[in-house]
């Protein structure tokens, strides 16, 4: 139990769930709001929305998608899990990928943040189009969106929830918040540690030179 709940105890002096909450709140006077549409656009060729629509092939095709992310891939109605797999959409011409999450604070989604971005990451360098939906596209499929936009875009926390929100209500739940804040702290380290490879690599050269 120990380890599973480690990620809870993880400073991230980068940011909060807290902070994320009121960039997610404010634009309804700090208060959430349900998504008025059933998918929506949030980045270019990047869909987040419902397993409703998930399950219309036809919809999925006037919208030109080319993949789809299941992020409440199971057959369990009673957890909120959505019926589709590789063979659903065969025929269509649409690429798959399902992860079984659930939709709560305590379930550890991050495993799934990389896989999930080359995904998404994937669709877009190769001139496709992105659906990514879970039961109502506010929590599970939301959350993939912003580690894809923190690991593949370069955009901080903070940013990432800003653009998502500007074009659709989200509500990820306080677990997924903290690990995308865990994320967070990992890419900023990532990053300053392998700008100071560069840096060294290029002082090398130079001397060398």
């Amino acid at each position: 139990m120990a380890i599973t709940n480690q990620w809870w105890r993880t400073p991230t002096p980068s940011c909060s769930p807290e902070e994320l909450v009121a960039i997610l709140t404010a634009p309804n006077g700090g208060h959430y709001a349900l998504p008025t549409e059933p998918y929506n656009e949030v980045v270019p060729d990047v869909f987040v929305g419902d397993g409703t629509t998930a399950l219309c092939v036809s919809l999925l095709k006037r919208l030109k998608i080319t993949h789809v992310l299941n992020a409440a891939c199971g057959k369990d109605r009673a957890l909120n899990l959505i019926n589709t797999t590789e063979s659903f959409y065969e025929g269509s011409g649409i690429k798959f990928m399902g992860i079984e999450a659930l939709d709560m604070s305590s379930f550890h989604l991050s495993p799934y943040f990389e896989e999930a971005a080359e995904f998404i990451h994937d669709a877009v360098q190769n001139n496709g189009r992105v659906y990514v939906h879970c039961l109502q596209g506010i929590s599970r499929s939301a959350t993939l969106v912003l580690a894809y936009l923190m690991i593949k875009c370069n955009l901080p926390v903070q940013e990432a929830v800003r653009v998502v929100r500007r074009n659709r209500e989200i509500i990820p739940n306080q677990g997924f918040l903290k690990q995308l804040c865990v994320l967070n702290e990992r890419l900023i380290h990532n990053r300053k540690f392998n700008g100071e490879i560069s840096e060294t690599v290029s002082s090398s050269n130079t001397e060398i030179t």
